[in-house]
């Protein structure tokens, strides 16, 4: 489900998200999910800008 995360489960899973409804209540949880959502795109996106710069350096011929 995860890539990051193998091990956990289903419920793991929930037992996460009532936490979270729990700490941040129903009122804060859409915010949450959002702003967690933004950070693992900009770190996806930032990771395969440093992918795509390693192998543009490997690619060009050694003088």
């Amino acid at each position: 489900m995860f890539g990051i995360l193998p091990s956990i489960g289903v419920p793991e899973l929930i037992l996460i998200l009532v936490l979270a409804l729990l700490i941040f209540g129903p009122g804060k949880l859409p915010e949450v999910g959002k702003a967690v959502g933004k950070s693992i795109r900009e770190f996806k996106k930032a990771s395969q800008d440093v992918k795509e710069e390693v192998d543009k350096v490997f690619e060009e011929p050694v003088k």
